[in-house]
């Protein structure tokens, strides 16, 4: 049976008391404090611009790039800035995604990850270093396509090009790790997943543009009202499946040594099998694909012949406001969505573990039977993951369609990252509090 954690009967008074319960324990309130300055860190760098730009025509490259839009959702609107944290923590994403997807496919990387503690920290080390050149090589690329939208000047490394570029390179790499080193900071010494909160941060920052340029500039008031509802609805719907879980029961048996004799033990638990458990990454990856085609285009649609020709009809069927554009994210989100999730199952062993530990779920033979057992089970669940998934993606399009205002472009994602980052957040100081006696956020 499915089973969801998202309670519909929290009140609002309770939430104001468990607020004022984490700021009355020091310790607790420490790690909050500090999590806020350290955003605060990262907002305030976030406006430190790399030289040279020109702001005007940095302004029209982003309001006519979609590829620049959604990287910039990653950096809290530095990118749109270009600022030394333009880049953000996207790098370190790629590589974790990187590392995530090897990690089956390469012996050395599967048997460090079942290392356990040491294992789990060379493949963080190896992930750090694997971050730095696809910071270098993303950097330089963006410096190439800001030079070629005329937003800067001699890009290059010969001449006098070589010293501003490799400046400029360097200190949005820095910056990449800079950041990276302060979620790091954030898991540790705070509250809540750090590099998650700094994205999620900067989605935040970026909602009152969003809503100005939206919303208050349209005179469609009716369409508007509907779009905020159509938009209540999706936050809904979206923690129902974040939240929601088929839980496997699983029974232990062990035995013990006591006054000469054997005596056997058992206990009984269960394994949440959620059915969103790709998160976000599906989004990313599809939206990623979809765009970069129309954004090729789009400098190729100049040249003349047969190949401008091409481009420009391509640019325009994998246009936004076309439903091209859309039928293709919503089947790319869905088959990502089965890859990712079955190979990351895949690397859990739970059924090895389980059989390691002395465990068997009930009526499933230990073993081999096991793990055919759970991924019958997790296919399953996927299968309603995919498709929540793929209409999370062509929610800005049907939102569009219905309320005659044009849907901001990747606000669905938005939504699902905040969502999902709020509520790993207010889980984090649930335990905090339960651990204290206090009545937490969520029950």
């Amino acid at each position: 049976m499915i089973q969801s954690e998202a309670q519909s009967g929290g009140r609002w008074p309770r939430l104001i008391q468990a607020a004022f319960d984490a700021f009355s324990v020091p310790d607790l309130r420490a790690k909050i404090l500090f999590t806020l300055g350290m955003l605060a860190v990262y907002r305030l760098v976030a406006h430190i611009p790399i030289p040279g730009l020109d702001a005007a025509a940095l302004s029209n490259l982003f309001n006519n790039n979609q590829l620049l839009q959604f990287l910039d959702l990653f950096s809290g609107g530095a990118l749109a800035r270009m600022s030394i944290v333009a880049l953000g923590v996207f790098p370190y994403i790629t590589a974790s995604i990187i590392m995530q997807l090897l990690t089956p496919v390469i012996p050395q990387l599967q048997a460090m990850s079942r290392e356990g503690e040491a294992g789990r920290i060379k493949m963080n080390r190896i992930t750090h270093w694997s971050t730095v050149p696809i910071a270098i090589a993303q950097a330089f690329a963006q410096l190439i396509l800001l030079q070629q939208a005329n937003v800067l000047t001699n890009v290059g490394f010969t001449g006098d090009a070589f010293l501003p570029t490799v400046a400029a390179v360097f200190s949005m790499t820095a910056g990449t790790m800079f950041l990276v080193w302060l979620g790091e900071q954030i898991t540790e010494r705070g509250i809540g997943n750090g590099i998650s909160l700094i994205i999620f941060a900067g989605i935040v920052v970026g909602f009152p543009g969003l809503l100005t340029t939206g919303f208050l500039a349209r005179d469609n008031i009716i369409g508007i009202f509907f779009f905020a509802i159509i938009g209540l609805l999706i936050i809904a719907l979206i923690v129902v499946f974040n939240e929601a879980h088929r839980r496997i029961p699983v029974q232990y048996g062990r035995s013990i040594f006591r006054g000469g004799q054997m005596y056997r033990q058992s206990g009984s638990t269960y394994i949440p099998l959620r059915i969103n458990s790709a998160g976000m990454i599906p989004l990313i990856f599809a939206f990623s694909i979809v765009i970069l085609p129309g954004t090729v285009a789009q400098y190729l649609s100049s040249a003349g012949g047969f190949l401008g020709n091409a481009a420009a009809n391509m640019q325009t069927a994998l246009s936004p406001t076309g439903p091209i554009y859309w039928v293709l994210a919503f089947f790319l989100v869905v088959a990502f969505t089965f890859f990712y999730t079955l190979v990351v199952f895949q690397q859990q062993n739970i059924a090895e573990n389980l059989q390691r530990n002395g465990g068997f779920v009930l009526g499933i033979r230990p073993g081999r039977p096991t793990q055919d057992y759970l991924n019958r089970v997790i296919i399953r669940l996927t299968l309603g993951g995919a498709l929540f998934l793929g209409f999370i993606a062509i929610v800005p399009y049907i939102a569009s369609l219905i309320t005659n205002v044009e849907a901001i472009a990747l606000s669905s994602t938005s939504l699902l990252i905040m969502v999902g980052v709020g509520l790993d957040t207010l889980r984090q100081l649930e335990a905090q509090l339960m651990m204290r006696n206090y009545e937490g956020f969520l029950r």
